[in-house]
C-alpha cells in the first residue's frame, strides 16, 4: 500500500501547529530538534503508517510554518506540553507512543512524564534520557567542548553570525554533528523554518531558555523536572556512533544512570542518525513499538 503525507494546520497549546499527516491507528507523534525540521521524519512517517500508525510531525513552536510562540515561551517544558497538547487536539488515546530527536527527545521525556496516560512507549534520538546530559555537563570536559555553540548562543553576537552568509551557520553544525553525511537537503529544509528573524530567534530561544535568562514558567519547570526523572513507559533510545554533537560516552552513561530505559547504538550514523541510516533506525523504532 502506498501512503501519502498529507500538510494541515491546528492549534495546541496556543501555538498554530502545521503538522505533516500520514496512516491510521494509534497517534504516532514525531518531534524534531535544531537545526532540523519535520521533514527529518520523512523516511519513518510511512513505516510508521504501514505498521498501523496515524503518525504526525508537527515543525515545532517557532518553527515555520508553524506560528512563533505567543507566550514567548521556549523552555522544553512548553515543548512537553505542546506534545500532550496536540496529543488532545488530535484526539489520541491511550495507545499513543510518542518519539523525538534532539531538542525533540527532552520533550517527549518531559510530555511522557507529566502526562503518562497519554503514552504507551517513548522513543529518544540523540538526547539522552535521565540526567545524562546534566551529568556530562559537570563532570565531562569534551562534551562541554561539543556543545560550544549552546553557550555561544547566550551573546548577541549570535544573533547577527547564525543568519550570516545564508544561514551557513547551520551548514556547518550539519557538517560538523554527522561527519560525512551530505545533509545539504535537510539544513535547506531547516533555513527554509529559520529564514524569518523571528522564526531564528524562537530556534535560539530554545538553547537561550536551557542557559540563560529567558522566561520560565513554574508550570514548564516542573514538567522539565518530571522529564528527568524515571519514565513509566517503555523507553527506547538510539544514539548514532559517530554523533560530532554528543559524545558516545554521554549515551552509554545512560546505561547505567538510565536503567529503565534501553539503549542502542546505531553504527555509521552521527547525529542525524534516522536520515543517515534510516532502514536500521526504522526497523528499531517499528520493532519497539509492536512489542507487547
Amino acid at each position: 500500500m502506498t501512503y501519502q503525507t498529507t500538510t494541515r494546520q491546528l492549534t495546541a497549546n496556543g501555538v498554530d501547529f502545521t503538522l505533516l499527516e500520514i496512516g491510521t491507528g494509534p497517534l504516532a507523534l514525531c518531534l524534531h530538534g535544531f537545526p532540523d525540521s519535520a521533514h527529518s521524519w520523512r523516511y519513518l512517517l510511512p513505516e510508521l503508517a504501514a505498521a498501523g500508525y496515524r503518525a504526525v510531525a508537527p515543525f515545532m513552536r517557532g518553527y515555520a510554518p508553524t506560528s512563533v510562540a505567543p507566550d514567548g515561551m521556549y523552555q522544553t517544558g512548553a515543548l512537553s506540553a505542546d506534545a500532550n497538547a496536540l496529543h488532545e487536539a488530535l484526539g489520541a488515546d491511550e495507545n499513543a507512543v510518542i518519539i523525538g530527536h534532539d531538542w525533540g527527545a527532552p520533550s517527549v521525556y518531559g510530555a511522557a512524564a507529566s502526562e503518562p496516560r497519554r503514552w504507551k512507549r517513548v522513543v529518544g534520538m540523540a538526547v539522552p534520557p535521565g540526567n545524562a546530559m546534566g551529568r556530562a555537563f559537570a563532570t565531562n570536559l569534551e562534551q562541554t567542548k561539543r556543545s560550544w555553540y549552546m553557550f555561544y548562543f547566550q551573546h548577541a553576537l549570535s544573533n547577527k553570525v547564525v543568519p550570516a552568509n545564508d544561514l551557513a551557520f547551520i551548514d556547518m553544525l550539519w557538517r560538523d554533528w554527522s561527519p560525512g553525511f551530505d545533509g545539504a537537503v535537510d539544513a535547506e529544509n531547516c533555513k527554509a523554518c529559520l529564514r524569518d528573524p523571528a522564526h531564528l530567534a524562537a530556534a535560539l530561544g530554545y538553547y537561550r531558555a536551557s542557559l540563560g535568562d529567558a522566561p520560565h514558567t513554574d508550570h514548564y519547570d516542573a514538567i522539565q523536572t518530571l522529564g528527568r526523572g524515571e519514565l513509566t513507559q517503555p523507553t527506547l533510545y538510539l544514539h548514532g556512533r559517530n554523533d560530532g554533537c554528543i559524545g558516545l560516552e554521554v549515551a552509554e552513561s545512560a546505561r547505567d544512570l538510565c536503567p529503565w530505559a534501553r539503549v542502542r547504538i546505531v553504527d555509521d550514523a552521527g547525529h542525524f542518525l534516522q536520515l543517515e541510516q534510516p532502514a536500521t533506525v526504522n526497523r528499531l523504532i517499528v520493532d519497539w513499538m509492536k512489542m507487547a
